[in-house]
């Protein structure tokens, strides 16, 4: 899957602001990845519709996917954790939420309910005056 991902994905490098130093003036350290997901073989249609559900701001009009780090102080790894970042993604819209079934509850919760509600109003009608 790595493979695959590598070939639709694009990047491109510039300068990082923050610590650093002089580190940050010279070099292109921050890393920012391009991918389309409209274009994408490597999900099905099920799962590019639930990662629009679940990441919707992070998506573009034309369907592409802007992902950057700055976090560290080389490209490499600046550019690795862009694809930690994708992947990541990629796995939660793979997760689909199981559909709950209605249970219906049991006679002995029925009448545990029953029970408690009686006492409690036993327990009310107790504590009023009479007249």
């Amino acid at each position: 899957m790595l493979e695959e991902l590598s070939k639709e994905i694009q990047y491109s490098f510039s300068k990082a602001s923050g610590k650093g130093g002089q580190n940050v003036n010279k070099l292109n350290t921050k890393a920012t990845l391009v991918w389309n997901i409209y274009n994408t073989k490597l999900l099905t249609y099920r799962q590019k519709e639930n990662f629009k559900l679940k990441f919707p701001s992070m998506i573009k009009e034309d369907g592409s996917i802007t992902i950057s780090s700055k976090e560290h102080r080389t490209q490499k790894l600046n550019k690795e954790e862009c694809m930690r970042k994708l992947l990541k993604m990629c796995k939660k819209a793979k997760e689909f939420e199981k559909k709950r079934i209605g249970t219906k509850p049991t006679r002995s919760s029925k009448e545990k309910r029953i029970k408690n509600k009686k006492l409690k109003g036993h327990i009310k009608k107790m504590r009023q005056e009479k007249f």
